[in-house]
């Protein structure tokens, strides 16, 4: 009850998984299915919807372990399964086509759905992106860290509220933002009953380690964003998979961090209403 929304509603995909997600806007306008990062929730998209929501229909997903949603114990997330996730809500919500965006480990699980599923898709958005293949060093630190069973057990031991502040110091780069509400939601959401565990046990890695050329293969428009001063993921990451894919924009934000549809959202939900406002020349699948 404290933190759902008006628009909140939920689904059963499977038994015990009950997914929660938002669904508001413009019923008439180009939807919009927004994946959010580790950790994070729907609430991470929220000043995107404010400004969005009269011209285009956003529905916004708490992934499992994520948000308000649900699951058994015994649930292990992995980015496949939550990529099987996307279709199973485009199809609760009636969406037979849709621009997929994500933000970082979000991102990935877009890039995962558009590898496997790709033709409902009208375009992509890719915000501050995990799952550039960085055989120089590896995936990110914290990545890294969440992958290894060592790692998870270390994390377990610190205290989430100062987890919880450092991390998002580190992702939205301007301290002003991580506010003690920010902070009270990001713990009591990750200490939800059973998101602890599948926060510490979700494999976000592809079960075939991508290359290039799975990027390369994406035919459809896509636009990559991301803060020139990402303290989680590089800024060379964003401009590695812009290079990758076909025709890709590519917008940097000076200044801007991990979070920036959060620290930046005026500027960002002008490049992204710029963006849809070219899908929008087009027709979209099945319209």
């Amino acid at each position: 009850m404290r933190y759902g929304l008006p628009s909140s509603r939920t689904f059963e995909p499977e038994p015990g998984v009950r997914i929660h997600y938002t669904d508001e806007g413009n019923r008439e306008g180009r939807a919009l299915i927004l994946v959010h990062g580790f950790a994070a929730s729907i609430h991470a998209w929220r000043p995107w919807v404010e400004q969005l929501a009269p011209d285009y229909r956003l529905v916004a997903i708490d992934l499992p372990g994520h948000g308000l949603t649900q699951t058994s114990a015994e649930y292990r997330a992995t980015l496949e399964s939550n990529a099987a996730l996307i279709g199973a809500l485009a199809d609760e919500t009636g969406l037979r086509t849709f621009v997929l965006t994500g933000n970082s480990m979000g991102g990935a699980v877009a890039l995962a759905y558009a590898m496997a599923y790709g033709d409902p898709l009208d375009g992509l958005v890719l915000v501050d992106t995990a799952g550039w293949p960085r055989s120089d060093s590896g995936p990110p630190p914290l990545v890294g860290l969440l992958n290894k069973p060592v790692g998870r057990w270390l994390i377990k031991l610190f205290d989430p509220r100062l987890f919880a502040g450092w991390g998002l110091r580190s992702a939205y780069h301007d301290a002003s933002f991580v506010t003690d509400e920010i902070v009270d939601r990001y713990v009591g959401l990750a200490m939800a009953e059973g998101h602890r565990d599948i926060l510490l046990t979700q494999d976000t890695r592809p079960a075939r380690p991508w290359t290039p050329l799975d990027f390369h293969a994406l035919r459809i428009p896509v636009l990559v964003m991301a803060g020139e001063e990402d303290a989680i993921i590089p800024v060379d990451d964003a401009r590695a998979i812009a290079a990758a894919i076909p025709g890709a924009q590519l917008v940097i934000y000076p200044g801007g961090g991990h979070t920036p549809m959060v620290q930046l959202s005026n500027a960002t939900a002008k490049d992204l209403r710029a963006f849809l406002t070219t899908l929008d020349a087009r027709p979209a699948h099945g319209h």
